[in-house]
């Protein structure tokens, strides 16, 4: 029985631990974290699509777009720094209320095309529109923070990944429920990592925006 349970989810699994790899570098601060979500994403976006959460399988895509940007931005700001590590900056109040203004606008955006697009396009609807839209929203906004090297998206982090638990946990997904509870603490963990290496090793530099 366990060798059939393992043959009817061996996709979901092998995408949950690659996600634990990329969690454990985005941590550590190893670029090679950008690849290996790469390929994670991949995983995950046909396991959303047989899931029927659409706004999660859009929010693979994005992932595939941001972690080749992710591993660009990281690689400059290296050789800006002449560090082996891209300097972690902080949000600020600015950029954070205008990021908060753009994750309203996209939460509303995205919650339209999944209330409305499905039945367009003659296919189910999505089983929670409002938390998919929340997750997809907040999982965009953090990604790109993470690409920027932003010390607050690790708070993002925090609450998204322990509303997807829930929302997995009602569709069933027993394994990935347990990933983002994972993801959960070890986002706790990441924002208190990230915060003792930008006072200790950073300094000033981290102040700097790179591009």
């Amino acid at each position: 029985m366990m060798m059939q349970w393992l043959w009817d989810h061996w996709l979901e699994l092998t995408g949950t631990l690659l996600s634990l790899v990329y969690l454990y570098w985005s941590v550590r601060e190893n670029i090679w974290l950008w690849p290996t979500g790469f390929i994670s994403s991949l995983i995950y976006l046909i396991v959303f699509f047989d899931e029927r959460l659409y706004a999660d399988m859009s929010l693979q895509v994005y992932y595939l777009i941001i972690s080749v940007y992710g591993w660009i931005t990281w690689r400059m700001g290296r050789r800006a720094t002449g560090s082996k590590k891209m300097a972690i900056k902080r949000t600020g109040i600015r950029r954070g209320l205008v990021l908060l203004a753009v994750g309203g606008g996209l939460y509303l955006f995205v919650l339209l095309i999944l209330l409305k697009v499905p039945a367009l396009l003659d296919i189910p609807s999505s089983d929670l529109p409002y938390w998919d839209a929340f997750t997809t929203t907040g999982g965009i906004i953090a990604t790109w923070m993470l690409a920027r090297k932003y010390l607050e998206h690790w708070l993002i982090w925090i609450v998204v990944d322990f509303v997807s638990s829930g929302v997995y946990f009602y569709k069933g997904m027993i394994i990935t429920v347990l990933l983002y509870l994972v993801y959960t603490f070890v986002a706790v963990v990441g924002f208190l990592e990230w915060g003792r290496n930008m006072k200790n090793r950073d300094g000033n530099i981290g102040s700097l925006e790179i591009g």
